[in-house]
């Protein structure tokens, strides 16, 4: 159930989502970076090895409601998942899920914020971790620094965005986009290390076919390495 409280809403840049998750305390070795198209060629320039994708894509349609992929609601417990009931927080929660499905492999700060959030919310339910989030502080703080820091002037929090957040990301072999406001975790069949960017890349090509005449996307990948400047 949403709650009424609203965030201001996040600019889709790498820039920004940098400054906000290596406060929070990811390591400086990790960072978001933009991906500038889905052909062989391009992918080819994102960083090594890639840990999960945030896409955002039009909201404004009918279409949004034509469900790709399966849902799973038996999905395993090592996926960590949160629904989202703060208005305009789909950017912090598809950043969420993309850190915390990579614990094993992105090193958090210990006494920064994010490793005391995840350590909270992980023995809770999706309903619990949306209601922890909507009571933490220090999150909506940071989301607050974060909306304000981008290239172009913020919106309003009390304004509805024409677009949305996911993360797209690989866990025990199958590939999982991560979405707060659907009933579940959606599946996108099976993925590896070695091949989740190229295969999530597939699952953003459905997407755009979802709305062909719409240019409005926008891809990140959180990769090692790459550029935060």
């Amino acid at each position: 159930m949403a709650s009424e409280q609203r965030w201001i809403p996040l600019e889709s840049n790498p820039k920004v989502l940098n400054k906000y998750v290596h406060n929070l305390g990811m390591d400086a070795g990790w960072n978001f970076v933009d991906v500038f198209g889905l052909d062989p060629e391009l992918l080819a320039m994102v960083p090594r090895p890639a840990a999960a994708l945030v896409l955002l894509f039009p909201d404004d349609k009918e279409t949004v409601n034509q469900l790709i992929g399966e849902y799973q609601s038996d999905y395993p417990d090592s996926l960590y998942y949160t629904k989202q009931t703060i208005g305009n927080a789909c950017g912090t929660v598809a950043i969420v899920h993309a850190l915390a499905n990579n614990e094993n492999v992105i090193p958090f700060d210990a006494a920064k914020h994010f490793k005391t959030f995840l350590e909270k919310t992980k023995p809770l339910n999706p309903e619990e971790r949306a209601k922890h989030l909507e009571q933490d502080n220090l999150m909506g703080a940071a989301h607050g620094d974060c909306a304000q820091e981008g290239d172009t002037q913020a919106p309003s929090q009390d304004e509805h965005v024409k677009s949305h957040f996911v993360a797209l990301v690989h866990c025990n072999g199958t590939l999982y986009e991560l979405d707060g406001r659907k009933e579940a975790p959606v599946v996108h069949g099976t993925t590896s290390a070695d091949t989740f960017l190229e295969d999530a890349a597939e699952v953003v090509k459905k997407f755009m076919a979802r709305d062909p005449e719409d240019l409005s996307f926008n891809v990140m990948a959180l990769v090692q390495g790459g550029d935060d400047m």
